[in-house]
């Protein structure tokens, strides 16, 4: 058998996506190359690996132990070139972070100069909604996770990145001439909110418990973006996290509703649970976050901070 690391890696993604398609796109090659290399690997197995029913995509049983298999090689692979690079004296290995969604809009930033300066280091950084973050937190899949409300039922220690701020928001086209609101103004204005679960709809929804605020649900989506999309949109009204419509404020395709109590304010905290022991490469990481934080913040969040 003559099969390369490059199949292994196709197959395996493949098998994961259950779509050569799909397998295609994160990958970043066509269709064709990925479907040639398939058959280059098929060819060389006596059983099949896959099959097509109703135009769908199935992996074998023999295809899934292969699968099994491909990923244990690709993982020694990358152990093989980890420790050729420790031995070179670079700092290598895999960085695990889980993020809540709107915090893609801060992560990035405190991590660029990092994964830049160790190229050894891969990244594996997953966006996803609050209740996953901290799953996969208290399963110890990852190094760390970003959040704007803490949790309650996990031992964690943390350090604090930026504030939190959050804003009523509404799109640019209805006129707000008042320059203060009283709470009074929820009796009027259509709120879309996020999906149970979002660490946004839980300070949401805790402010306005507390506040006793006579609010009009409209609707409930998925995500920040979606959030933003439908009040651009006109749909309706949000409470949302200033760090995540600085362009749009910017353009003056969003604006802010000036209302008494707000902004509702949290901080962005990178935590880990207590005791974790911390790879080469996390525990490089936070050193790096501790030195440095002061200066990412002042170069990429100025106008943020000083708002």
């Amino acid at each position: 058998m003559h099969y390369t690391l490059h199949q292994l890696q196709i197959f395996l993604k493949i098998a994961e996506k259950q779509s050569i398609t799909k397998a295609s796109e994160e990958l970043h090659l066509t269709q064709p190359a990925v479907s040639i290399q398939l058959r280059n690997f098929q060819d060389q197995f006596p059983i099949p690996l896959t099959e097509v029913i109703g135009r769908k995509l199935y992996i074998t049983d023999f295809g899934k132990e292969i699968a099994v298999a491909a990923q244990r090689i690709l993982e020694e692979v990358k152990e093989i070139n980890y420790k050729t690079m420790a031995y070179q004296g670079q700092l290598s290995g895999v960085l695990k972070i889980s993020v809540v969604s709107t915090g893609k809009y801060v992560m990035p930033y405190f991590l660029s100069d990092f994964i830049k300066k160790h190229e050894g280091i891969d990244l594996i950084l997953d966006v996803t909604n609050k209740a996953k973050v901290l799953e996969s937190l208290e399963q110890n899949n990852v190094d760390f996770s970003l959040v704007s409300v803490l949790p309650t039922n996990l031992q964690i220690e943390k350090t604090q990145l930026i504030e939190n701020r959050l804003y009523l928001v509404g799109n640019s086209k209805e006129q707000f001439t008042k320059k203060m609101y009283d709470k009074s103004i929820f009796t009027k204005l259509p709120l879309i909110y996020r999906e149970q679960g979002s660490g946004t709809r839980h300070t949401m929804e805790k402010f306005i418990e507390k506040n006793n605020l006579p609010v009009r649900k409209k609707m409930e989506l998925t995500s920040n973006e979606a959030v933003k999309q439908a009040v651009l949109a006109g749909l309706g009204y949000s409470i949302m996290p200033l760090i995540g419509i600085r362009n749009e404020l910017s353009a003056g395709r969003l604006q802010i509703i000036p209302v008494k109590g707000f902004p509702i304010k949290t901080n962005w905290n990178l935590i880990w649970l207590k005791n974790k022991k911390f790879s080469l490469a996390a525990s490089a990481f936070l050193d790096h976050l501790e030195l440095e934080k002061e200066t990412i913040m002042k170069n990429n969040f100025e106008d943020y901070i000083s708002s």
